[in-house]
């Protein structure tokens, strides 16, 4: 069969590559000499939803194909910004640089995929690429089989039993390889800590602030205490309380967490900034808006702090080693640091 186009590009999170995905992939193949697979969510600490790094997520897609298709295939991945404009320019770079390598020259492309649910709005975003519809490839949801796989209910041998019909069968054997890892049981607790949450408070809206706090070329970040986000660096903020301004809330969260030695009326004056960051993807536990605050304080030397309260470190970081820590912070708080200091993502 002659292709139709040189290459197509099917973009997705693949939070685990199923039976869907890859029908979905023998759809774009046969339709395309080259497939690019464009991964989302990369670079980010693993979480419930995300548990897989785009390396492990790649190695299961390229386990499931034969000799010939995996030849024709490319991986790109690309992070969550939180940001349309970021984000679509971050994929048509990261396509153009793979079509480069790959010597194609005045490429047909065509965007790959169907419309899912108010999630697939991504489709529209690339009007100059072609949009190749495909049939939906069964029932078969991501969120499910995580759900199954890392089971809170705690029946898990019997539940990931189950995956040998949804996921490919060398997914299952990876998905089987790396429920031996520490990391399962890590991920097991996130995903536990997720429906508590949700089961005592909702699914929101639910405000929240952030102290973005520098100093002598450092920024102040906390190492979150419990579950979700255990042991992840963040930066120090809690939610609004009922009679409080936001700069109020920011500031009580920030001396909480952080003991930071300021005085409190000191802060105000060091405000430089306020962003909102409301995706509704940025967090797992529900809708949570955040307002992120940035002191920038004139002093050389760095205030002494101690982490109290949810956080069980505070600790100053060098500006300059943000950029490395993507994979070691919380949710979005590398996208919102980025805003802030620049030059991170």
């Amino acid at each position: 069969m002659q292709s139709t186009f040189d290459a197509a590009i099917l973009i997705g999170r693949f939070q685990p590559f199923h039976n869907g995905h890859a029908a979905l992939l023998r759809e774009t193949l046969a339709r395309a000499g080259r497939v690019i697979l464009v991964i989302g969510s990369a670079f980010q600490a693993r979480n419930a939803k995300n548990p897989f790094t785009w390396e492990e997520r790649a190695a299961m897609i390229a386990a499931s194909l034969d000799e010939a298709s995996a030849h024709r295939v490319a991986f790109v991945p690309v992070r969550d910004y939180y940001d349309d404009r970021r984000w679509a320019a971050a994929v048509e770079t990261g396509v153009r640089t793979e079509l480069e390598k790959s010597g194609i020259a005045s490429p047909r492309i065509a965007l790959a995929g169907f419309h899912k649910d108010a999630s697939s709005y991504y489709l529209g975003i690339f009007p100059h690429w072609f949009f190749l519809a495909i049939e939906r490839q069964g029932e078969i949801d991501a969120t499910t089989i995580r759900q199954l796989y890392f089971n809170p209910g705690g029946n898990g041998g019997t539940a990931r039993a189950s995956l040998q019909n949804l996921v490919p069968p060398a997914v299952a054997r990876y998905l089987d390889e790396w429920a031996a890892r520490p990391v399962f049981s890590a991920m097991q607790e996130e995903h536990r800590a997720i429906d508590a949450y949700k089961a005592k408070w909702g699914s929101g809206p639910f405000v929240t602030l952030d102290a973005v706090v520098t100093a002598a070329n450092h920024v102040l970040l906390i190492r979150r205490k419990h579950a979700p986000g255990k042991g992840l660096w963040a930066i120090p903020g809690g939610f609004l309380e009922g009679r409080e301004r936001l700069l109020q809330g920011a500031i009580r969260e920030l001396k909480e967490e952080t003991g930071l030695d300021v005085p409190e009326a000191d802060l105000p004056s060091a405000l430089r900034g306020v962003a909102v960051f409301d995706h509704p993807d940025r967090c797992q536990r529900g809708r949570i808006i955040t307002h992120a605050h940035w002191f920038d304080l004139p002093s050389a030397n760095l205030p002494a702090i101690q982490g109290a309260d949810d956080a069980a470190e505070a600790r100053w970081f060098p500006i300059d080693a943000i950029q490395g820590m993507e994979t070691e912070l919380f949710e979005d708080h590398f996208i919102i640091l980025d805003r802030f200091l620049g030059g991170t993502a």
